[in-house]
């Protein structure tokens, strides 16, 4: 609740700046030098102002929001992934030189979902369960553990989506204000019409630029959630191997 409260107190914050600094950001714009003021940061000001604040600044808090939730799972993956078959050559040492007991105080000292798996066996096993119970807690566990690495991931999903589609709604409300420009005046100027055409697809591009950059951070995601479920799998038959050796 607190990680979910600081994302949208992050994002109210950059909604607020952005809004707070449009009209400095078109008087920037309007008043840059023709020569010389071509970089890159004056280059992003002069589409931002152009495409217009408002519809810019959706697919932006939608990138911001995204990033928050990328950055939050991939600092969470990475701390969770620990070197698996150290874990269970050290579990098996363990459990055959200090019995259960020890190897409990190892899993609970580990990081990670195979060591919460381990430490839920072993748990059982100390408590003198059906080998059945245990191989279930083992299964019921990993599920419980795979949830805790989904966590998250449908947000970033979500923003993937309706970024391109907020800009599509910009370039949509671009043309309708065109054309009743063009009714109002009752003349088309093909210059006129390519500037405003040139305005409303600012926004979509903002939207696809937006989506693009965070399906890399998804992709990513879900490719290393992939990878530690693998290693959990694993580990689950090795760690149900190891618990049948030492009850023989």
């Amino acid at each position: 609740m607190k990680k979910r409260f600081s994302i949208l107190a992050l994002a109210s914050f950059a909604v607020m700046s952005i809004q707070a600094n449009a009209a400095v950001l078109m008087t920037q714009a309007a008043d840059a030098p023709a020569e010389g003021g071509e970089g890159g940061i004056y280059v992003l000001k002069e589409f931002f102002v152009s495409g217009g604040p408002l519809w810019m600044t959706l697919p932006l808090v939608c990138l911001i929001l995204g990033l928050a939730f990328a950055i939050e799972r991939i600092l969470y993956l990475n701390a969770v992934d620990v070197n698996t078959d150290k874990f269970i050559t050290d579990l098996d040492s363990a459990l055959q030189s200090g019995g259960v007991e020890e190897a409990k105080e190892l899993a609970r000292n580990t990081k990670g979902p195979v060591a919460s798996i381990a430490y839920q066996a072993l748990l059982r096993t100390a408590e003198g369960q059906d080998f059945d119970n245990v191989e279930r807690s083992v299964v019921g566990y990993g599920g419980v553990e795979i949830g805790k690495l989904d966590r998250n991931i449908s947000w970033i999903a979500l923003f993937i989506a309706i970024a391109p589609m907020l800009g599509f709604m910009g370039t949509v409300v671009g043309m309708i204000m065109a054309f009743q420009d063009i009714a109002k005046s009752g003349s088309v100027q093909a210059q006129d019409m390519a500037g405003n055409i040139q305005v409303a697809l600012l926004t979509t591009l903002a939207g696809l630029v937006v989506g693009i950059i965070l399906q890399v951070f998804y992709n990513y995601i879900t490719a290393k959630i992939d990878s530690i479920v693998n290693k959990m799998e694993d580990a689950s038959i090795s760690i149900v191997d190891m618990l049948v050796k030492y009850r023989r």
